[in-house]
């Protein structure tokens, strides 16, 4: 996914969930390059540490994700003790053309326009296909696919996706722009739909919304 992820924390690619097991552990598969590319899950709950590399930031959240109504919550999480640090709570809506940041203390709301389109965590259907292979140890390896919108008149890949081949879910996404490293986001602990639809609606410190985006620091 393009920006999306970037607004709440708003790559060379480098995939850091787990190290691959090496050569000489068990004999190299050999993949037959899929068709197509797998359908992701169009509605699921789990958590995600996104990496800006403009910005040296780490930023993890627990993540809403509803394709089927164009819609993402995400809740960041506070998982060290940085001095006059904010925390947000950031509702997507993508059918109406709004973001709603919500800072998690005092529930100050911003109302913002979106500006971007609806862009899923899925792999396009006219994407590359660039690798198969295992993640993790022995006993515990996890399959997966890696795909790019890397096109024979491009040099670079702009995107690259990995998800897993059971079930689809997504493990990393990478974004590049002007070939310079942006962001890098992986996923885990996801389960399958929506637990409380009513985290996409915004709390009721939203009707006097403020219309400028809030700064993560005080």
């Amino acid at each position: 996914m393009n920006s999306r992820m970037t607004h709440v924390v708003p790559l060379v690619f480098a995939f850091c969930l787990g190290a691959v097991v090496p050569a000489l552990s068990y004999p190299e598969t050999a993949f037959a390059p899929p068709v197509q590319p797998c359908l992701a899950p169009l509605q699921w709950e789990g958590r995600s540490v996104e990496y800006n590399h403009n910005t040296g930031r780490n930023t993890r959240a627990s993540v809403s994700y509803d394709a089927q109504n164009h819609r993402i919550r995400l809740l960041q999480q506070n998982k060290k003790h940085t001095p006059c640090q904010k925390y947000f709570e950031f509702i997507y809506l993508y059918n109406s053309g709004l973001l709603f940041q919500i800072e998690q203390k005092t529930k100050q709301c911003s109302k913002i326009p979106l500006t971007q389109a609806w862009d899923p965590f899925d792999i396009p259907m006219n994407s590359t296909y660039e690798d198969q292979y295992f993640i993790g140890g022995p006993g515990d390896m996890i399959e997966v696919q890696e795909w790019s919108d890397r096109k024979p008149a491009r040099k670079n890949e702009a995107w690259v996706g990995v998800y897993t081949v059971k079930d689809c879910y997504p493990v990393q996404e990478t974004y590049t722009r002007n070939s310079s490293i942006t962001t890098s986001t992986r996923f885990f602990d996801l389960q399958l739909g929506i637990s409380d639809p009513e985290v996409f609606t915004p709390p009721s410190s939203c009707q006097s919304a403020r219309p400028e985006r809030m700064d993560s620091d005080c």
